[in-house]
């Protein structure tokens, strides 16, 4: 099989299971470490191991370490003012699968397509629900659909935002 044939098989299987994780964290509101955690594993271990990686090896341990980090960071200080927690470690625990996959150069542009489609999805959920706004609703499917984005398009944030010059 051929790297780039590898390198399709891997996307679809990655694709199926961000579908999946989504589903699961819309029906539930958690998304399994039993899914998450091998997530990064095997995406740090596809950069380091294949010649089909998707980023350098380094840029995959700063992805999962910087995914994970940010997340939890955020969380920390929201937990410090509100006494609560305002965003699940799954939620951590799967941005830093998709910072291994994709590398630490991917974690603003899907955390900014997670945060738009999250914001207009929970426009959406609020109004079908009809509950109030201090009701949670579950980040990880647009997390899930930012890495989708990512792994189908990639840099497409970096490529419509930035003009090059002639």
């Amino acid at each position: 099989m051929s790297a780039l044939e590898v390198s399709e098989l891997i996307k679809y299987l990655l694709i199926l299971i961000l579908v999946y994780l989504a589903y699961i964290d819309l029906r539930t509101f958690r998304l399994p470490d039993v899914i998450t955690i091998p997530l990064a594993i095997f995406g740090f271990g596809f950069n380091a191991l294949t010649t089909a990686q998707f980023t350098s090896l380094e840029n995959s341990a700063l992805g999962l370490i910087l995914g994970f980090s940010f997340l939890w960071l955020l969380n920390y200080l929201y937990r410090l003012n509100k006494k609560r927690d305002g965003i699940g470690l799954g939620d951590a625990k799967l941005l830093a699968g998709l910072g291994a996959w994709f590398g630490w150069h991917a974690i603003p542009g899907l955390l900014f397509i997670a945060s738009i489609s999250g914001l207009v999805g929970g426009l959406i959920w609020l109004s079908w629900n009809k509950k109030g706004y201090q009701r949670p609703f579950p980040f990880g499917p647009f997390l899930a659909f930012a890495g989708i984005i990512e792994l189908l398009w990639p840099q497409l944030l970096q490529n419509l935002i930035l003009i090059n010059p002639i």
